[in-house]
């Protein structure tokens, strides 16, 4: 599975980077300037090379957009390196996953698919983990149409691990976090979060949720006897069942239930016995999974990475023409993309003897190394004295680039941004 740079947005990858407000800031820039330029930024190298560009060219852009610090620079720089190192070079990139088209399926007969996403490997980042899941709900939010009130949902999600989307997200992600949550019901679009405690799972989205299933709670502690309290406050009373005593009495098998009415009104708790699931409950063994992988009518679609022209490459073809014009020499292009196996794994290779396909080992356990795009530095000899930049050559300036971007998105090339800062796709 993957996603590019440019669809996760500045908002989402701040939340993985760990940014704090002032590099959360620059990162908004960098975004701003690429989108305005027409630049993909389609994985880590591509978003690396902006931030070098931008950084190199912080008083161009300091005039528009406000202070560039090179410390914040450096400090994305380093955030985006302990990314790189926990596999998010393979995650970033394309081809992307088409969720609208992928996940929202039926057979002949208009039966759905039920797609479950594979995060053994995932969940060893929760922060990735927690920022794909979120960025899929934002590509659902911005690309399918509004359907209003339908009879069944077109696609309902279930967010197993609830807590880790919320665990230390900034009030603002909450906010938008919030309103997609409380929006995307009018896509036809139903949302689950599965998780331990309702304390889990912030007030103003908990307010958001209609039907509620809670399963057996034990109060050992003072936290414990909170969360039963809060998981009693949260249904709808009942006079004839004291929610706080019952769910503490749950047997296996049991939970506490309140579904919305045909007129969307919360009913009143109930104790009730759930229907035990028909499958097996329990991981596939490993024969099974290929089998299923095998099967599968996207076998073969994500196989094989594809790093076509983005903003790492048009800005080093712009730096390695100034350095033709100063002399200087031109700057390497980094290795080609690395083709994935389907089903995870490393790079397929012939095995002696035959055409069998194996699993390679890598060359080394950290990401591939790119040359980033750096300008040449003029040579003292025949400099010209600098000169400080007046206020009003200054604003000349801003207004040509003001102008040139009104331009260049004219003719299409500024790129728009949704809710929670990811891409919104025209079609």
């Amino acid at each position: 599975m993957r996603a590019t740079v440019s669809d996760m947005g500045p908002l989402l990858l701040a939340r993985l980077l760990g940014l704090n407000d002032t590099q959360e800031g620059v990162l908004n820039i960098v975004f701003r300037v690429a989108d305005e330029q027409g630049l993909a930024l389609i994985d880590l190298k591509d978003l690396r090379a902006m931030l070098t560009h931008v950084g190199e060219n912080a008083e161009q852009y300091t005039v528009q957009f406000g202070n560039i610090a090179t410390q914040s620079v450096g400090a994305i720089q380093r955030a985006l390196l302990t990314i790189e190192n926990q596999g998010g070079d393979e995650f970033f990139g394309e081809p992307a996953m088409k969720i609208d088209e992928d996940l929202i399926s039926a057979d002949e007969q208009g039966r759905g698919a039920i797609n479950i996403l594979c995060a053994d490997k995932l969940l060893k980042s929760p922060k990735l983990y927690a920022t794909f899941l979120l960025w899929m709900l934002a590509e659902l939010f911005e690309t399918l149409p509004e359907v209003g009130d339908l009879d069944k949902p077109r696609l309902v999600f279930f967010f197993d691990e609830a807590h880790l989307l919320f665990d230390d997200a900034p009030k603002p992600l909450l906010d938008q976090v919030e309103q997609v949550v409380r929006l995307i019901r009018s896509k036809g679009v139903g949302v689950y979060f599965c998780t331990q405690s309702p304390l889990d799972i912030p007030d103003d989205v908990l307010g958001q949720l209609g039907n509620k299933v809670q399963h057996a709670l034990r109060a050992f502690t003072p936290k414990d006897q909170k969360s039963v309290r809060a998981v009693a406050e949260n249904f709808r009373p009942n006079p004839n069942l004291d929610a706080t005593q019952a769910v503490q009495e749950l047997a296996v098998g049991e939970a506490l239930i309140s579904m919305l009415d045909p007129k969307g009104i919360p009913s009143i708790v109930e104790r009730a016995f759930i229907a035990p699931p028909t499958g097996r409950m329990g991981p596939l063994t490993p024969e099974e999974r290929a089998e299923v992988l095998n099967m599968s009518p996207f076998a073969g679609v994500y196989d094989e990475a594809v790093d076509r022209e983005s903003a790492y490459e048009v800005l080093m073809a712009r730096v390695n023409q100034k350095r033709d014009e100063v002399g200087a020499p031109r700057l390497p292009q980094g290795p080609g993309p690395k083709r994935r196996s389907w089903g995870g794994g490393g790079a397929r290779t012939p095995a002696a003897g035959g055409d069998q396909m194996t699993d390679a080992p890598p060359a080394s356990s950290y990401p591939q190394s790119y040359p980033m795009p750096v300008e040449p530095k003029p040579t003292r000899q025949g400099r010209a004295p600098a000169q400080r930049e007046t206020v009003a050559e200054a604003a000349a300036k801003s207004a040509v680039r003001s102008v040139t971007t009104a331009v260049a998105g004219g003719i299409g090339r500024a790129l728009v941004r949704g809710v929670l800062g990811a891409l919104i796709k025209r079609r």
